[in-house]
């Protein structure tokens, strides 16, 4: 919810509060409400348990949001895209925020005051379908994760299938789908729930049977039938089964 449009960009749409017919007005004024500022990566912009005093949205770069298990792992439930706005639900209602966010580059944001925020949206309550949406969106993502999390039966099956989330963006090739990944086995674990260890011995598991390869930060997906038998489904759409 960075801005007020009315065209198709898809980091615009999603984040835009379009509003008629007044929008006009509503983009300077919402404009003037911001305070643009830059983080470095891996800088906290808050923690489970705190209460918001500012609504933060992403204008660059990607936020980790994640949340600790009751056997005190770190579990990441998304990462968060240019145009997304932080922790909504807590500044809509004054509630705790319930996930820790943290930058994995150099990122811009604005923060505006809470108060703020909730006298703009009861000016223009047309703004309110785009903050549904957004609400939408994070309910989706925390639902995704959960499927990753609870339906396959073991570290491996759930390392499959967020593999297979992950050749949604992929990029196709005559050796298999390729996909640019920068996460640490650490971080990885983070979301599905295991060790760095556990990884490292699941992915090296993959490599030898020829189902992934690495080159770098990018792997290579090159047996996507058996990550599907891995993973526990009887083809690739049911991942997004329930999307629509």
């Amino acid at each position: 919810m960075s801005g007020l449009a009315l065209d198709n960009d898809p980091v615009r749409a999603r984040s835009s509060l379009a509003i008629e017919p007044s929008w006009a007005e509503a983009q300077t004024h919402f404009d003037s409400l911001k305070r643009v500022f830059d983080c470095a990566e891996h800088t906290i912009l808050f923690i489970e348990d705190e209460f918001p005093t500012d609504v933060l949205l992403l204008l660059e770069g990607r936020v980790k949001l994640s949340v600790n298990s009751s056997a005190g792992r770190r579990l990441v439930l998304g990462i968060s895209q240019p145009g997304e706005t932080l922790g909504l639900a807590a500044s809509l209602f004054g509630s705790r925020f319930d996930t820790t966010a943290e930058t994995l580059c150099r990122c811009k944001l604005a923060s505006i005051e809470c108060n703020a925020y909730l006298d703009f949206l009861a000016r223009y309550p047309a703004a309110y379908k785009n903050v549904a949406r957004e609400l939408c969106v994070d309910r989706t993502r925390a639902h995704d994760q959960l499927r990753t999390l609870v339906l396959p039966p073991n570290a491996p099956a759930r390392l499959a299938r967020l593999l297979l989330e992950w050749c949604c963006d992929g990029q196709k090739t005559d050796q298999g789908t390729q996909l640019s990944c920068s996460y640490t086995h650490g971080e990885i674990g983070e979301f599905i729930g295991a060790s760095r260890e556990t990884v490292t011995r699941i992915f090296s598991s993959f490599k030898y049977q020829d189902l992934v390869r690495s080159k770098g930060s990018t792997l290579i997906i090159s047996n996507m039938r058996a990550l599907e038998i891995y993973a526990g489904i009887t083809r690739f759409d049911e991942l997004h089964t329930g999307r629509q």
